[in-house]
């Protein structure tokens, strides 16, 4: 069955242990993640990674070992409590897995919860999940949290904002992504330790990601995407706030270093990265040897900015090697 946003974001928020299974799928990465966890935390409760009530497995595993999902779902848990068997990633290599163990399950067996991208309408996924007369599939557009939705976010994180808290906070969640917002609330809840006041605009405003932040994420991806045009403006405004060029040029050698691990092990896990997508087509492009290459000019306009001997201005050494990174990863 087809669960339409608004149905999705109440089974979310209060599933149906008796069902067979969802799907969760969608472009953005980030925002399938958020609500598969927050799915699964809703269904089995905190403890079930400890209790060993939930199995995790990549689809690229499963599709080597096809049994592993039927012997998940099937398994009897040694803790009381509803189970799921979760598998992400998944396409239609691993379709028939899919479709089989749906066709199996039983009541009392584990809930079959699978997380995949953008399928298509024609995806045998998709199709096994909203035939199914006992199992769910939910799109997940990239739209901004609604009204709803944070105040869920707020009323988890135990904040009671203020009307103009509550007027900052659904503008700033259209501004940043899914995860960064997530983020913020963290960090809000941690300001707010022991200050049992409402939230006003200003405690949002104190916690809030800095223009900083934002600009040093679009040099990043300004370089990694051979926008060489663009380098200019965006570091015009990086020296007007005064950013640290050692702490730019770090921040850029940790970007490419996770760009190399993508680029070196296609498929393997991406971890500690806010657009898996971006960043996945980022290292495409580049390839491993460029990327090996663009590292090791990092590296050097690292221990350069860091040599007692260096008189040039320290911006201009970054933003150079910066131009000269967008021009290899322009060519082909």
């Amino acid at each position: 069955m087809k669960l339409t946003p608004r149905d999705a974001n109440a089974y979310f928020a209060r599933p149906d242990a008796t069902k067979t299974g969802l799907l969760i799928y969608g472009g953005d990465a980030m925002r399938v993640a958020l609500k598969r966890q927050e799915f699964l935390k809703s269904l089995l409760g905190k403890d079930a990674e400890e209790e060993m009530r939930l199995s995790r497995m990549q689809a690229a595993d499963l599709r080597r070992e096809p049994a592993m999902l039927l012997d998940a779902v099937k398994a009897v848990g040694f803790f009381p409590g509803p189970r799921a068997a979760f598998v992400e990633d998944a396409n239609d290599n691993i379709a028939k897995i899919l479709i089989d163990a749906l066709a199996d399950w039983q009541p009392g067996d584990a809930q079959i919860v699978v997380s995949g991208g953008d399928l298509k309408k024609t995806s045998k996924v998709l199709k096994a999940f909203e035939g199914h007369k006992n199992a769910f599939a939910a799109a997940i557009y990239d739209n901004p949290p609604d009204r709803a939705e944070i105040e869920r976010i707020l009323n988890e994180a135990r904040l009671t904002p203020e009307p103009d808290a509550m007027a900052a906070l659904t503008e700033l969640a259209r501004a940043i992504d899914p995860g960064d917002f997530r983020q913020t609330v963290e960090k809000i809840t941690l300001y707010k330790l022991n200050d049992t006041s409402p939230l006003s605009a200003d405690d949002v405003a104190a916690c809030a990601p800095t223009s900083t932040e934002a600009e040093v994420d679009d040099i990043l991806h300004v370089v990694a995407e051979a926008r060489a045009r663009d380098i200019g403006p965006v570091m015009n405004k990086l020296q007007g706030q005064g950013v640290n060029p050692v702490t730019l040029t770090i921040m850029a050698i940790r970007h490419f270093r996770t760009l190399y691990r993508i680029a070196a092990n296609p498929g393997a896990p991406i971890y500690g990265v806010r657009d898996r997508d971006r960043a996945t087509r980022q290292a495409k492009n580049w390839g491993a040897a460029k990327l090996e290459t663009a590292l090791g000019v990092l590296t050097d306009t690292d221990l350069t900015l860091r040599s007692a001997g260096q008189h040039a201005p320290a911006l201009a050494l970054v933003e150079r090697a910066f131009i000269r990174l967008a021009m290899l990863g322009a060519q082909r």
